[in-house]
């Protein structure tokens, strides 16, 4: 089941609708691919005005897939609902003009251009977007951070999740690093970067000054090793790899059942001694070898191997429901397509359906964050190229006939939702 907006195809202007808590901020979203445009896209569903700009060519995401739908990439709408969609080129004083006046009533500007890349091209923060705009909060968004010897290569998540130690720690024991199924190195770095960027908007607004806010894929990796760095950097411990295992909590680990994996994440004792008795073996919590973490942890490859065998000839999916009612952490491995039938993605409206210009009906996956007096809400489609360039022009005072854009924007738009769906 999913909750259900539907489009207006007469208008572009956002509709009568409660301000998100974000409302009258204004982005400026230079950003491409994901960590960028996943921090904007965060902010714009809680109400802030975001306009995606993009070169003439598009966001790189636009051209990967598959799958495509009537031409659209289901990657470049995952991170750009609720945006703006304009087309500048940088290669043009006119379009770098369109910018800079831009950038004068902004709030906030979010790139991840390669360091160097606005400055060369006229734009950069300290020499002349502050000037424009002393109380603008710049995010730059890199691979390795503004300064350093790394500073100048190119970031992709992959790429960071093997330099920073990501990858080293996710595969199987004896098997090949392996890195995350999605790029989860851009998302956390776009969750950091929405959360600095707020920080930095909120002492703005207490002292009017803006600031610059850098930060990379490799420091948001190195930051989310969280435990393996510390037990490294405070006991000189490398933990191998361990698959579905965990270093610090056994047992912690997939078992293969009658129907299907199960992952199981046994966290304390008390939790242990209910799982065992769920298994039939309450004796099994009395063994020495197991009666406590410390000890399940020094013996995980005796007990593994027993879990397994037990496992093996169980119904792992009745199991799973003795262990919600027993307040034993086991759950089925689902698939996808499992997934978005839960329950519980119906219960807290994590799928949302809305009108496209060109896809049509579109599914998408709802709003994480559920604000009781300002909840979020979907108000525009993810942009066609350009959709809104005309628009966003003439609001700025500028006339879109003078810089090569018809007074229409050209683009098929749906203009934004008719009635947003708003988070619990």
């Amino acid at each position: 089941m999913s909750s259900t907006v539907t489009a207006d195809t007469a208008t572009s202007s956002p509709p009568t609708s409660a301000p998100g808590p974000l409302h009258g901020v204004r982005v400026v979203d230079l950003s491409r691919v994901l960590a960028g445009p996943f921090a904007t896209m965060m902010m714009a569903d809680l109400g802030a005005d975001v306009v995606k700009i993009e070169s003439p060519s598009g966001d790189d995401t636009r051209r990967w897939g598959p799958p495509w739908v009537e031409g659209e990439s289901a990657y470049f709408t995952c991170v750009n609902r609720n945006k703006r969609g304009v087309v500048l080129d940088f290669k043009r004083d006119t379009d770098r003009e369109v910018l800079q006046h831009l950038v004068a009533s902004a709030d906030v500007v979010i790139e991840n251009f390669r360091v160097g890349t606005m400055e060369k091209w006229g734009l950069g923060y300290e020499d002349v977007l502050r000037a424009i705009n002393p109380g603008l909060v710049y995010c730059s968004i890199t691979g390795y951070g503004r300064t350093g010897p790394s500073a100048p290569l190119p970031g992709y998540d992959p790429i960071i999740e093997a330099v920073a130690g990501f990858m080293a720690i996710n595969g199987e024991e004896h098997g090949r690093p392996l890195k995350v199924g999605v790029a989860v190195i851009d998302i956390l770095t776009g969750c950091q970067a929405a959360f600095a960027v707020l920080a930095a908007l909120l002492h703005r607004d207490r002292t009017g000054e803006g600031q610059r806010v850098d930060l990379s894929l490799f420091e948001t990796s190195l930051a989310t090793l969280a435990n393996q760095a510390s037990a490294y950097l405070m006991g000189g411990v490398i933990h191998p790899r361990l698959g579905n295992a965990h270093p610090h909590i056994v047992p912690t680990d997939t078992f293969e059942t009658l129907t299907g994996p199960v992952m199981v994440c046994v966290g304390n004792d008390a939790q242990f001694q209910r799982f065992c008795a769920l298994l039939g073996d309450p004796g099994l919590a009395r063994d020495p070898r197991f009666v406590t973490n410390p000890a399940r942890v020094a013996h995980r490859t005796e007990l593994g191997a027993l879990l397994r065998e037990r496992f093996a000839d169980i119904d792992g999916r009745a199991f799973t429901e003795l262990a919600d009612a027993a307040g034993v952490p086991v759950a089925p491995v689902l698939e996808l397509d499992e997934v978005f039938a839960h329950p519980q993605v119906a219960a807290r409206d994590m799928l949302i359906e809305f009108d496209h210009p060109t896809v049509g009906r579109m599914r998408q996956v709802g709003f994480p964050f559920k604000l009781d007096r300002t909840p979020a809400a979907l108000r525009y489609a993810p942009p066609l190229l350009g959709q809104h360039t005309a628009e966003v022009l003439t609001e700025a005072g500028l006339d879109p006939t003078a810089y090569g854009v018809a007074s229409s924007s050209g683009a098929r738009s749906a203009g934004p939702v008719d009635a947003p769906l708003k988070g619990r």
